[in-house]
């Protein structure tokens, strides 16, 4: 039996829900649960820097499988004592396996085969092999706290038969990277249950790997291009299937909905680009719901961003100096937005563990909705 370096400890579950409030131990401290991480792709959140991630609550963040072996490369971030050395970040660190981003420079299903996938670099053509035991290697050598399985992620409408098919070499895939695995008193290595919408699949898919005992479970092929109810169908008998005593892991979840959602069902765990990725183009996620920052409306509006929030941004600057920031394309007006939207969703996940220990997480999800905008024809842009 591994040694596992990542252990899950629940402290409550919410009487209306079953939502679990917990810790995540790991190598590099003890976080709450349930959490949002943020996503540092390239060993960076993007245009901030850790300390600035740190201070706004995040825990563990992500970084990317294939983009660091590609550049600057595993052995170097090994030679320089890791990932975490390399950043600058001495909290835990959840690498993915590579195999969303591979699978969408696949250029055909062929070049899917027991062995592993063949495919193209993004960078320059070149051609590539990742298997399950090249992506182990690459994140033993990247020294993160969370690794995960070598997995294939179907898109969300596939044939039941190609599902089935799929999952049944994830299995196989993730039997071959708990063997590459040596690392297990430092690096927790989670499975990812697959399935699609199939519930006779997903079935499958939890029990092949809770029989093999990994560090926590994440929850894949969701968030791919179904509908918010299709995603929350499948979390409702989803969470279920997995181990109380591990933590469990929603891969690509950030939208305020959705998080609460998951959370009502069970998850512990959430990542997602979404709050770095929308304040480039200037959208920032508030308390009245989303606002365009770029609309004329801000240009002589000197109040605050989100006057229901505390983060730096929204303390020390104007909607009309974040309008001028975005508009003029100055990198300054790209950190604060970003910093605004990943201390919003990490905000957010604070309130939901006060709501679960209070035991009102129902209500706390209608005000909040309510607010965004949910339950109306779209969230206002105040």
């Amino acid at each position: 039996m591994p040694n596992h370096a990542i252990t899950y400890r629940l402290i409550k579950k919410e009487k209306h829900t079953g939502a679990r409030l917990g810790e995540l131990i790991t190598p590099h401290g003890t976080f709450p649960t349930p959490m949002f991480m943020p996503v540092g792709t390239q060993a960076t959140v993007k245009t901030l820097a850790p300390e600035e991630v740190k201070e706004m609550g995040a825990g563990v963040i992500l970084s990317n499988t294939y983009h660091l072996w590609i550049r600057p490369g595993d052995e170097l971030i090994a030679q320089a004592g890791g990932l975490h050395q390399f950043m600058n970040w001495d909290q835990p660190i959840l690498t993915d396996s590579g195999g969303f981003q591979v699978y969408s420079l696949v250029q055909n299903k062929k070049n899917i085969t027991e062995e592993g996938v063949k495919f193209k670099s993004h960078l320059d053509g070149s051609e590539l092999f990742m298997s399950p035991e090249v992506s182990i290697g690459i994140q033993n050598n990247l020294g993160s706290d969370i690794m995960m399985s070598f997995d294939e992620c179907p898109p969300y409408y596939s044939d039941f038969d190609y599902v089935k098919h799929s999952i049944e070499r994830t299995t196989r895939w993730a039997e071959r990277g708990m063997k590459a695995h040596k690392n297990w008193d430092k690096q927790g290595l989670f499975g990812i249950m697959q399935g699609a919408g199939f519930k006779e699949l997903r079935e499958q898919s939890a029990r092949d790997l809770t029989s093999m005992d990994f560090s926590g479970y994440s929850i894949g092929g969701l968030a791919v291009g179904e509908s918010h109810a299709e995603m929350n169908a499948v979390l409702d008998y989803a969470t279920d299937l997995l181990p109380e005593n591990k933590p469990r892991y929603l891969m690509g979840v950030g939208a305020p909905d959705s998080l609460i959602d998951g959370v009502i069902r069970g998850v512990d765990m959430f990542d997602c680009v979404l709050p770095t990725r929308i304040a480039r183009n200037g959208t920032l996620m508030t308390s009245f719901g989303r606002c365009n920052i770029k609309n004329a409306k801000y240009e002589h509006d000197f109040g605050p961003l989100d006057p229901e929030c505390d983060c730096y941004t929204c303390r020390n600057y104007s909607r009309a100096y974040l309008r001028h920031l975005i508009k003029a394309d100055e990198t300054f007006g790209l950190r604060l937005c970003s910093y605004h939207n990943v201390y919003f969703l990490l905000n957010l996940m604070k309130c939901v563990r006060q709501a679960i220990l209070e035991d009102n997480l129902l209500e706390f999800r209608e005000d909040f909705c309510e607010k965004y905008g949910y339950n109306k024809e779209g969230a206002p842009d105040f």
